[in-house]
């Protein structure tokens, strides 16, 4: 019997720079030919609602499987590592639902409170949709905050509940408060001023709305990511501050409770990542995990220009998902 290799990447031409890694795929990648979605409006409990965009194999006869992807901060379902990656679970047949975080899917969600890292109650619900609709064998992808929150999500108790076979994360905070130190960094200036524009404007919007729930003068003067989990991520979704809010949130301290097979890839050339994220001691005592460290990436990049429209990271998530145990063996 064949000793089972795992997929290594050796990067591209982007591996010159990690940024060029990070912000090529982001901006400038076009899926070709991605399949057709529907999109379709969970109502929650809470009276709010996420939207979910479906790939269905067909529609007359249902498929016994899924995979459920979730995407980063300030993304949704539209990005190109999403689409790319529906494509690829697609082809290998299986159902694709790609939800959006609240307020991602380009209509602000009703209540006051936004998405987090923490917030695997989100994630749970979506799960449960995909169970009431009759798929027996579920696959989660995560990449970044929502590799976050899957990894969480797969350490808590309800996670057990579901048909969940095998999930992969990408890029992830493992650690949010070093994580948090180095985004605010001077070399990763411009992505946090990205993320804050569009963070702020979607604040500004919802103080109009709930103005008892926001200080909008303590907004104006957010100039860092953690103030902006200080003033508003935090208190907003019941933490004491940016430092409740990392501690409570942090999947790290959930991978040794994940009791099905789990993937996480960070790259160590991540922009965004702490040293915190690359630690084996926190994989290797659960042999339902396992951590890859590629030398390149990026941040959810893994561009692949020698393998038609398909990125190294949709490879290795497909082929983790179909045969998770080739992975762990021998772990």
């Amino acid at each position: 019997m064949s000793v089972f290799q795992q997929p290594s990447y050796k990067g591209s031409l982007l591996s010159i720079n990690k940024h060029f890694e990070t912000i090529y795929p982001a901006l400038f990648r076009k899926v070709s030919n991605p399949p057709a979605v529907r999109r379709e409006r969970l109502e929650m409990k809470d009276g709010d609602f996420l939207d979910i965009d479906y790939a269905i194999q067909d529609a007359a006869n249902r498929n016994n499987r899924v995979v459920i992807i979730t995407h980063g901060l300030e993304g949704d379902s539209s990005r190109p590592y999403i689409k790319g990656m529906t494509k690829a679970f697609y082809a290998h047949g299986w159902d694709v639902m790609a939800w959006n975080l609240r307020g991602c899917s380009g209509e602000l969600n009703t209540l006051p409170r936004f998405y987090n890292s923490g917030a695997t109650e989100d994630l749970d619900a979506v799960v449960a949709e995909a169970v009431s609709r009759g798929y027996a064998e579920i696959s989660l992808v995560g990449f970044s905050l929502g590799g976050n929150i899957t990894v969480k999500f797969l350490g808590e108790s309800y996670a057990d509940q579901y048909p969940i076979a095998s999930s992969v994360a990408f890029s992830v905070p493992l650690d949010l408060e070093s994580c948090s130190i180095e985004i605010d960094k001077w070399h990763n200036y411009l992505y946090t001023r990205r993320f804050l524009n569009t963070l702020i404007k979607k604040v500004v919007r919802k103080a109009e709305i709930f103005p008892k729930s926001f200080n909008i003068e303590g907004v104006r003067k957010i100039k860092s990511i953690f103030q902006f989990d200080e003033i508003i991520t935090g208190p907003l979704h019941g933490y004491k501050g940016a430092i409740d809010y990392y501690t409570r949130c942090s999947s790290a301290p959930f991978v040794p409770k994940v009791s099905t097979p789990l993937l996480v890839v960070n790259a160590l050339n991540d922009t965004f990542l702490s040293d915190k994220c690359y630690e084996e001691s926190t994989f290797s005592a659960n042999p339902n995990t396992l951590l890859l460290k590629p030398r390149y990436g990026g941040h959810c990049g893994f561009a692949e220009f020698q393998n038609g429209s398909t990125y190294w990271s949709e490879q290795v998530a497909t082929e983790f998902c179909l045969h998770p145990e080739r992975w762990l063996q021998g772990k």
